[in-house]
């Protein structure tokens, strides 16, 4: 019974989540939080706020939006997403994709990112909305993300120039 009571919160979740992502262009912000059901809520998506952590957090490394960031991962340009999609099914594919996630950060930032859910949230909002993507550009990267952008390869580089020197 418990399975059921959780598929009926699942479909209800998704049935709400493609609205709240749809948003428009004058409105970065999504709907703010509504409940699902006992305990359950869908939190705001902030499609401003998932534009600095997707650069502040390190997505961009790998990531690219507008042709900024880098290319070891999918571009997340929102013209290239389904016009609506579920955030749990973002979060899925996420999740599928997460040992080579891992492998990837812990090769290019030195570690795992750590996302909250909130922040996960906002970063779904910011890879689909194409009006927040429109003011993205490496200005917002910041120096230390940028830095770590410019080295990938160098391991590589050093590691070859080293075997060479012996």
């Amino acid at each position: 019974m418990k399975v059921r009571n959780f598929a009926v919160l699942l479909y209800a979740a998704v049935a709400v989540a493609p609205s709240a992502l749809a948003g428009n262009d004058n409105k970065p912000a999504l709907e703010p939080s509504s409940m699902l059901a006992n305990g359950l809520m869908m939190p705001e998506m902030n499609a401003a706020r998932g534009r600095e952590l997707f650069a502040t957090k390190g997505c961009v490394v790998c990531h690219s939006v507008n042709g900024v960031g880098g290319t070891d991962a999918p571009a997340l340009d929102a013209d290239t997403m389904k016009e609506k999609m579920n955030p749990f099914e973002f979060a899925a594919r996420m999740w599928r994709g997460a040992p080579a996630m891992i492998t990837l950060q812990e090769e290019e930032l030195g570690g795992q990112i750590e996302l909250t859910g909130q922040e996960l949230a906002d970063i779904i909002a910011f890879v689909h909305h194409a009006g927040e993507q429109k003011h993205f550009s490496q200005d917002a990267i910041p120096k230390h993300v940028m830095s770590m952008m410019h080295h990938q390869g160098e391991a590589d580089h050093h590691a070859e120039g080293a075997d060479d020197d012996h």
